[in-house]
């Protein structure tokens, strides 16, 4: 399969007419070989536009998505970026090509080192990977200019806010009824986060960040 002719397509097929056409963002998924980051046995789909799982809880959203969320962010070459539930990586790859540097955060040390081979197998060396629990973050790197969640979640840590610069960004789809979920972009001034709505999209869930059960008598 001619791996770098799918990419083009996908570029021209999914992420353009979706309104993501910023050159920076562009050439970061014509540079990233998305099919790296998937299992063996689904490379020949690596390109498609359907989500796939990399491992239990993870997967890679649509490329659409995905580019969508990056627009959202506003990624600026200075910036230092927390990307949380990084899975396999893909998304920290993208990111690392717009931004100054990157820190990839999952939970555990075999995620975080499938990681850290294939960023090494496609010479990226603007991302960091790192293992800790996702609900923490990482307060010992912070502050972030932006912080990524690389799956649906329905509440949000306080943890995760206090982890920004001021002015810096967090883009993350949250869920509302039905499963449907809106990626949003929460900026941080002074102690508040001010939200604004981006795009419908119904991307692969973090069940850990799910509302919790209110009972009533």
């Amino acid at each position: 399969m001619d791996f770098d002719k799918a990419r083009e397509i996908m570029v021209d097929s999914q992420i353009r007419p979706d309104d993501v056409t910023d050159p920076p963002i562009v050439s970061a998924f014509l540079r990233t070989p998305r099919e790296v980051f998937v299992p063996n046995s689904r490379k020949g789909v690596a390109y498609s536009e359907m989500e796939i799982t990399t491992s239990p809880g993870r997967a890679l959203w649509t490329p659409r998505d995905t580019a969508k969320l990056i627009k959202l962010a506003g990624i600026k070459p200075t910036d230092v970026v927390l990307v949380v539930g990084a899975g396999a990586g893909y998304e920290a790859a993208l990111i690392s090509h717009l931004a100054d540097t990157v820190i990839a955060l999952d939970e555990t040390e075999a995620l975080v080192e499938a990681m850290s081979q294939r960023f090494a197998a496609i010479g990226i060396d603007r991302a960091a990977p790192v293992a800790g629990p996702l609900a923490k973050g990482l307060p010992e790197q912070a502050p972030f200019d932006v912080i990524y969640v690389a799956g649906m979640i329905e509440e949000m840590p306080q943890a995760w806010a206090g982890q920004l610069r001021d002015g810096g960004r967090l883009v993350a789809v949250m869920a509302g009824p039905g499963g449907m979920g809106r990626g949003k972009v929460f900026t941080k001034a002074g102690e508040t986060l001010a939200s604004r709505e981006g795009f419908d999209a119904c991307p692969p869930r973090f069940s850990a960040f799910d509302r919790k059960p209110t009972f009533s008598f």
